[in-house]
This record gives C-alpha cells, structure tokens and sequence, in this order.
C-alpha cells in the first residue's frame, strides 16, 4: 500500500521522468528493440495474469480498524463485577501499549469485551504479542475463579464470510434436539474446517453445551452429613488417569498406566464421597445425576421452526475471501457425507454471492466501458489498425494495475475496480497514435521502409511527448489526495485511488514503450491520405462546433456571467443534496433487529423471534430461509444482550418477488408485518451494511449521538431528552435511546452481625448461591461419540444444588441450606436478605 506521505516525492518522480532526453532515448529505445519490448509485454500479460488469480477479492474494502479483541467470559458474575473484577484490571494493563489509538470495553452479565485499537502500521502479531504479555499481568489481578481472558481470532468485522446451520431433518426433530445439534457442530463439523487454510476459527451460537450434570439434594446432603466440598473434593479425585513409568522384563517393556477417567453417567453415580462407619456414601445417594446443558447467552431459531445451531467461519485477516469460501464449500460437500442420519446442514449467508454480484456489475460495467471506448476510437480514428493499438492498451494497462494491487496489497472490489475509467487510461495513447497517424497520413504518397517508418513513428512520438506525459500525470496528481486520508475514509477510498493511480502509471509508461514499438511494426507504412467516414463525421462535428466557438468569443461577458451564475447555482443545488458515506450496496438479502424490552428472558426472545419467522415466512413468498441470531456466540465478539436478535432475511432473486419491487418496499411491508408482535421493536438494514455502520460509530443504526459520562442514570436521563428532540426532525423516521439500565436483578445482601454470630464466611455462601445457580465446574468428561475415531472433552462436570429445569425460581433461594449438615434449614434466611431491583451493563 503507498504511503501517503510519500505522495509528494511520487510527484517529483514522474516530473523528473518526463525529462525530454529521457522519454526520448526510452522512445527510440523501444522502436530499435521491438523484440525486448514485445518479450516485456508478453511478460506483463503472464504477470498479470498470475495475479489476477492470487488477487484477494470481495464486495467491498474491510473498514476494521487494526483492533485485537479481548474477551472473558464469566457466568457467575453480573455487569457490575464483570467491570471492577474483570474489565478495569485488563484495561489498566494494556494502557501502556505504546502505539494505542483507542480502547474501550463492554462489561455485561457474565462477559467483558475490551478493544484495542493500534496504529494501521501496527504489525497485528506484534500487537497481540503486547497484548498477550500485559494479560498476564491482569490474570494476577482476577481473582481466580472468576475467567480467563482469552484474545478474539485473527479476523475483521467483516470476517464472517460463510454461515451456515445445522438442524434435525423433518422427521429427525425428537431424535436430534439443541444438545445433540451442538455436538455434532464442535465434534463433527468446526474440527474438519479449522484445518483449513484462510480459516482464523468457527464461531457457534445455539444449542445445549453439553456437560454432566450432578443436581445435589440438599435433604439427601444433610441427612448423609456430607458437604458440597466433599463432593468437589471426590469428583476431582475419582476422575483422573495417570502413568508409572514402565517395567523392564526381557523381552517386554510395560508401560504402567492407571485408567481412572470417568466416561459415563454410571461412573459418576458410583464415586465415593467418603465412607461412614463403615459405609460409602456415593454421588447417587445425594444427587441426581444426568446430562445438563450450560448457561447459554444467545441461541439460534430457523425459519419459524425452532431452535438450531449456528455456525460462523471466519476469515483469517488479509485472506483471500473468495479462495477460502471456495476451500469451504469443498470441504463442507465432504462434511456433510460423515453427518449422523437426520442431521442438515444449511448454508444461508455466503460471501461468494455478493463477492459474484459486485465483480459481475464492474465486469460488465468494464467490459461495456472498454466496446465503447474501443468503437469510438475506431470511429473517430479513422484507421483501425491505430484503434485496435489503442484499444489493446486498456486490457494492458489493468493487467499492469491488477499485478501492482497484488504487489501492495490492494484487494479488488467495487471500490477499487469499479473506479477504473477507460478515457483516462488510453488518453496517452490516443495522443501518441493519433500524432503517428497525422504524420502518416500528411506525407507524401508512397511506401516507407522499416527504418523511415521507425523514424516517422519516433518523430511524431517525441514531438508529442510532453502533451501525452503531462496530461496522465495531471490526471495522476488528482488522485493524490486521497492517499492521504486516514482512518475508515482512507481505508474505503485509498483502494480506489491506489488503482487508478496504477492504471494510469501501467498507461503512461505503455504509452512511451509499447505504442511507439507497435505503431511502428503493424501500422500501414502507405503515406498519404483519403477522405473517409471518419473524416465526415468530425467535419460535421465542426461545422456546428465552429459557429459557437465564434459567437463565445464575440460575447465574453455574457459567456462568463452564464458560467458564473450557473456555478452559484450548482453551490446551491449541492448543498441541499443528501449525503452519503458510500452508495449502498444491493446485497440481495435484508437484515433485521427483533429488540425486546430490557431483561427480558431468553426463552421468551426465542419465541418471539420464532412468531417473527412464521409471520415473514407465511406473508412473503419471497422469503428462502429466516435465521434469527440472539444474543451472543460462544466467542463473543459481537456482544450483544439476550433481548436482542440479528435476523436474516434471504431472499430469492430480485426477478422473483411478487410482494414488492424495491428493496425499501419490501421493508417496510415486513415491518408492517412484525408490528402485531406485542413489545417488538425491528430496524431493518442489509447484513453487511448493518456491520458497516457497526464498525463506523459502533451502534448499528445509520445515525448515532453519543453522550460520555460517569453517572449512568443521569446519562439514561439526557438520551431520552436527546431522543424528544430529534424526534421531530425532518428525515427521522424512527429514534430511540439504548437502554442502559433498569435490567432487572435479583440481590442477595449478606447480615454481617449473624454471620459472625454463626462463624460462617462470605465464601462458603458464595459458593452457595453459585452451586445453586450457575453450577461450579468438578472436572472434564471425555467419551466417545457414535463409533468414531476421535473421543471429545464435554465441557465438564458441573455441581448444581438445583437442576437446570429448577434453578429459574426465585424461592430456590430460601431453599439452600448453609454449613450443610450443621445448621438448620432457617439460617439462611437469617443471614441474608434478598431484593429484586434493577441495574444495568457498563460501557
């Protein structure tokens, strides 16, 4: 990529390259040697060629600021000890990361997301080297237990090239629900893409992590006078495997290994807590033992039929997305044929459709671009030949900007090809080759030999030199600017600039080598010239030209006041027009935000966006497939809360659709569709137009007003005051605040003074309420699945006082008992107090 500070030094180069001796001796040069200049075109052509087969493609330039993402996931704890435990520490010990431009951070219940953002010329692995050495400073910091800071994937905002589902076949739906689904993704599936090359990772989002699940009886627990620690203590030491080494017995060596790794649910119910007067107690005795499903923080619905599992690849940064969403699909025919019968997976979002409907509009628009170019110079030429040796420069001069793109790193896109003009490109060489064929054409009739042609085609060339030079690199120093925009803009823009700038460079220097040495060698050396159709139509073009030049110069100041009165009204005219950051792209496929009122559940955002999915699948037969993505994945690096779902919306080719013939339409006729949901607020975008806006101002809305402060409540105040004042404003048509606060909580405040009367300790009943609840994790279960080759770790097994299916209700606190066995089932409501209130996620 060039630099922007190096653009005036470029400048003062291609000055200095226009030095009349110097095009003159590369003029003669290249007509004396036509078979070096014909080896280094043909070199280009199979450069370029090799290039355009390597060169990274995709819809748009990546706008992703150069970011490493931060993420701690923690279950147990809410927004408030997600930041002071968790976000604060890490925050503080990468704020002395030199070449930092931006941090910010994202503590909600049970998870915390800090960015940071570098410098563009930040290598991305010397920053995550950085970040990685500070993060072990901030580990000591966490108190244990409570997560482990992990950095996010090497990928972008734009990264997530293909997505896809996996759910039960109709039929399959009783034998296959969440749990089984998510297996068969991070067992099956996610392993057999990771070893992909151009693949940073496979995000999932939806269905039941499996885990073990030991559901302590408090009653059981207290009548066999056993605790919850002795419990942990048994599972750690009853599930372990370990090696002595080996014995030496002519002939043999056996190595010694000792097999003690639990693999089943009956292994669990027959460890040993602990023996009393001469009798074991097992986990059967005092638990109910099953498979569990772990806390979840976002889930995945389909087309109005439930729930399935989600999966995300996501490109590795710098990759080529066109090659690695073709390496998936390969590899993803091969997957499929290994899946358990009734299981499906689905593709719905895969960049290969949009990367195809933008490179097929700047093929066509190129290709349109360069017939109309190449029969205008044939027409107004009046030779062929001469057009055809202009017309051959377009095709050159894009394999020369195609190899220098790949060379710096420039992608092609929309941005980048789509800003290639042909009139620019082959003005050079319409100079050059119209001054040959005036030279020809005004000399005397007869046959010229090879060397009077090379010497005609050198005179004409070098007399017109300076006018072809200076007009490309006038054209050349327009672009300049743009190199010199940072941030987003340049990200955005530079690519066009870049290309265009390559285009008229691979031009320019075709223009002083390869015309001349061609014009010389296939040009007819017939000397002299007949009237042609040519020839009428620029006298036709002149004749009416002429008057008019004539009369502008008789009335100099009628022509100047026009010019300037219409100048003043194109100001005016401009300055009421919209304003766009980048036209928007037709996706082919809509996008929209099933939002729901602060704290509410994940169950019931579920069913809303199921009811969501019937509606839109019933009313619209347009409608493919809708997938609804709430919350979070399991690596979060979009966080968003549980009462919100991004909804995909694919669609069937625009010639198909029946309900509208806009994409605004079918908008808004969806969205009148949604309003029966009772509570629902929708925004509908495009997919990735959603995650542009995302990364610009980083909410996913087209306009955004920030407001910074330390008081969250008053902060909530002055968005509702900014939201009634903007709500008026012509142009809006919909404003609302983020919700901040009031999600809902339920507190447990401990007595201090009967905690000392009891001799009891905080943590004790910590542990409580986290074994409760939450579940506390006792150690990893490897199995094997379905006769396959590989055996897998499940998440683990997990101690809950209640089981999953009770752990919803708010009295199964008055229920826990403390100090197990020695004390009475009323302690702990003398010890603590609960209370419903509301708090909020910090930001």
């Amino acid at each position: 990529m060039l630099p922007a500070y190096k653009t005036g030094q470029l400048t003062m180069l291609l000055f200095t390259l226009t030095d009349n001796t110097l095009l003159d001796k590369i003029i003669k040069f290249s007509i004396k040697n036509k078979l070096i200049i014909g080896l280094m075109t043909l070199f280009l052509i199979l450069w370029g060629i090799w290039s355009v087969s390597r060169l990274p493609i995709d819809a748009l330039p990546d706008i992703t600021n150069n970011q490493v993402q931060i993420l701690t996931t923690s279950p147990t704890l809410a927004a408030q000890e997600v930041e002071t435990f968790i976000t604060y520490p890490i925050e503080q010990a990468v704020k002395s990361i030199p070449r930092v431009v931006e941090l910010r951070s994202i503590s909600r219940f049970g998870l915390s997301n800090i960015t940071v953002v570098f410098d563009e010329e930040v290598d991305i692995y010397w920053a995550r080297a950085q970040i990685s050495e500070r993060l072990a400073e901030a580990k000591e910091n966490i108190p244990d237990g409570l997560g482990t800071p992990e950095m996010a994937p090497i990928s972008t905002g734009l990264g997530e090239i293909y997505q896809y589902t996996v759910s039960a076949k109709p039929g399959f739906e009783d034998q296959y629900h969440a749990m089984e689904l998510r297996t068969v993704q991070d067992w099956i599936i996610k392993p057999q893409i990771l070893g992909l090359a151009g693949v940073a990772e496979v995000n999932t989002l939806g269905g039941q992590l499996k885990q073990y699940e030991i559901a302590v009886k408090p009653d059981k627990l207290r009548s066999m006078n056993t605790t919850i620690v002795e419990i942990f203590d048994a599972l750690r030491k009853n599930n372990e495997n370990t090696g002595g080494a080996y014995i030496d017995k002519i002939p043999n060596a056996y190595f010694i290994r000792g097999i003690g790794m639990v693999s089943s649910i009956d292994d669990i119910k027959k460890i040993v807590i602990k023996n009393q007067n001469g009798i074991p107690i097992l986990i059967r005795d005092v638990a109910e033992v099953d498979f569990g499903g772990a806390i979840r923080y976002g889930a995945t619905t389909k087309n109005g039929k439930g729930e399935a599992v989600n999966g995300m690849v996501l490109m590795l940064k710098g990759e080529n997305s066109a090659d690695v969403v073709t390496r998936v699909k390969g590899r993803m025919e091969q997957i499929i044929k290994t899946l358990p019968e009734g299981v499906i997976v689905e593709p719905y979002l895969d960049r290969t459709r949009l990367v195809d409907n933008a490179i097929s509009t700047v093929e066509k628009n190129l290709l349109e671009g360069a017939l109309i170019v190449i029969f205008i110079l044939v027409l107004l030429i009046g030779n062929w030949r001469a057009g055809l040796i202009v017309a051959s420069v377009i095709p050159l001069a894009l394999l020369f900007a195609v190899s220098m793109m790949k060379l710096f790193g420039v992608s092609g896109n929309l941005m980048s090809l789509g800003a290639i003009d042909f009139g620019l490109i082959v003005d050079g060489a319409v100079i050059i080759v119209e001054a040959i064929v005036h030279r020809l054409q005004t000399g005397k009739k007869g046959d010229l030999t090879a060397d009077q042609m090379d010497e005609a085609v050198y005179q004409a060339s070098s007399k017109i030199r300076n006018s072809a030079a200076f007009g490309e690199i006038i054209i050349l120093i327009v672009y300049l600017p743009i190199l010199a925009l940072v941030g987003i803009e340049g990200k955005m823009f530079k690519p066009m600039a870049q290309t265009v700038g390559f285009a008229i460079l691979g031009a320019f220097i075709l223009s002083l080598t390869y015309v001349p040495m061609v014009s010389a060698l296939f040009l007819s050396k017939k000397t002299g010239h007949e009237p042609n159709f040519s020839d009428r139509i620029i006298n036709f073009c002149y004749r009416i030209y002429r008057p008019i030049l004539e009369g502008a110069m008789q009335m100099k100041t009628l022509v100047v006041s026009s010019a300037i009165i219409l100048f003043v009204l194109s100001l005016m005219i401009f300055n009421g027009l919209g304003g766009e950051f980048i036209p928007t792209l037709e996706e082919g496929d809509i996008a929209t935000h099933i939002i729901l009122p602060p704290g509410s559940s994940l169950s019931q955002e579920i069913l809303t966006t199921t009811k969501a999915e019937q509606i839109l699948k019933s009313k619209f037969p347009e409608v493919v497939q809708v997938i609804s993505k709430i919350g979070s994945a399991e690596i979060p690096t979009d966080p968003m809360p549980m009462e919100v779902a991004d909804v995909m919306i694919i669609l069937k080719d625009k010639s198909e659709w029946t309900s509208a013939k806009t994409k605004e339409e079918m908008m808004e006729k969806m969205e009148h569709a949604l309003d029966d949901l009772p509570g629902v607020t929708t925004e509908f975008t495009q997919p990735i137009q959603m995650r542009f806006n995302e990364l610009m101002t980083g909410v996913r809305s087209d306009v955004a007003i920030k407001i910074f402060g330390e008081d969250i409540d008053l902060l909530a105040g002055f968005g509702d005051e900014v939201v009634s004042m903007i709500q008026g404003i012509n142009g809006v048509e919909d404003a609302r605040a983020e919700v901040v606060s009031g999600l809902p909580q339920i507190t447990v405040k401990y007595n201090k003074d009967k905690l000392a009367l009891y001799g009891l300790n905080v943590g004790e009943l910590n542990q409580v309420i986290r074994t409760g609840f939450a579940g506390e994790k006792a150690g990893v279960v490897y199995e094997g699945e379905k006769g396959l080759t590989w055996w897998y770790a499940c998440k683990g097994m997990n101690v809950r006082i209640f089981p999953t299916s009770n752990r919803c209700t708010f009295l199964c606190l008055q229920e826990v008992r403390s100090r197990w066995n020695k004390l009475l089932t009323s302690l702990w409501k003398e010890v603590s107090h609960k209370s419903a209130g509301k708090k909020g996620s910090a930001e």
